[in-house]
């Protein structure tokens, strides 16, 4: 069995009895970043092997773990926080093993998506995940342009070395849409920014800017328009 661990994505007390369960169990944990996981592991009082399984091994990665999974072994997948393969590796081996007929279970747990999503105000009712966007202006502003008529909450993850530049192109593309920035979620320190992008932009110069961010951003709206008076008024009706 693959299992696919969610993890905190920074309150250890987010950590669900079933994932703590499940990584006791297994015979190999499977991880993205084996220092992270083993403070994770040390916390629940958990000892287990590892071994690394991140985007620049998962090419060499997948088939030996595919191999241990086919010989019987129980493996457990974790990122260094959330929900694996959500921006994470974990695609590449899930479907390795659903195209190998291997059984294949999840774990749900933390996820800054939905977290930022819930915190941020704007509709739930749907929502588009766009993950990272390109490191440079061109190619950033193409990426988005992909959804500038989308009726869906759009949301982004962004890096704090890109992300003033993130909020330009954004507002360059979309206009100055509603929009939200959040920040160490779950954490001391947890923030979330709301405004429109271009205020955001403004208040965010101020802030000390560190850690992942998620950017959550209003989708399209069709302009109200006004229907046209008619300047000439009704006719009354004959009562002859």
């Amino acid at each position: 069995m693959l299992y696919l661990v969610s993890t905190p994505i920074g309150n250890l007390g987010d950590m669900s009895l079933r994932a703590i369960e499940v990584l006791k169990s297994v015979n190999l944990i499977a991880s993205e970043d084996t220092r992270k996981t083993s403070i994770l592991l040390k916390h629940f009082e958990i000892s287990k092997p590892q071994v690394v399984f991140n985007k620049i091994n998962e090419g060499k990665a997948v088939p030996k773990l595919m191999e241990k999974l086919k010989s019987g072994v129980d493996i457990a997948l974790v990122t260094s926080a959330g929900t694996p393969a959500i921006s994470d590796p974990g695609y590449s081996l899930a479907k390795a093993a659903i195209d190998a007929g291997v059984a294949i279970s999840a774990i749900p747990g933390p996820s800054a998506v939905i977290m930022a999503l819930t915190l941020s105000g704007l509709p739930l009712h749907s929502f588009t995940f766009r993950g990272f966007a390109p490191n440079k202006e061109g190619p950033r502003k193409s990426f988005l342009m992909v959804d500038l008529t989308s009726p869906h909450t759009l949301v982004f993850y962004e890096s704090p070395f890109r992300l003033q530049d993130f909020l330009k192109s954004a507002e360059e593309v979309y206009g100055d849409r509603e929009a939200v920035v959040a920040n160490d979620l779950t954490k001391m320190f947890e923030k979330v920014y709301r405004g429109r992008l271009s205020s955001l932009q403004v208040e965010l110069q101020t802030e000390r800017i560190q850690g992942e961010y998620v950017v959550c951003i209003e989708g399209y709206q069709e302009p109200k328009v006004k229907a046209p008076r008619n300047k000439y008024p009704k006719a009354k009706a004959s009562t002859d």
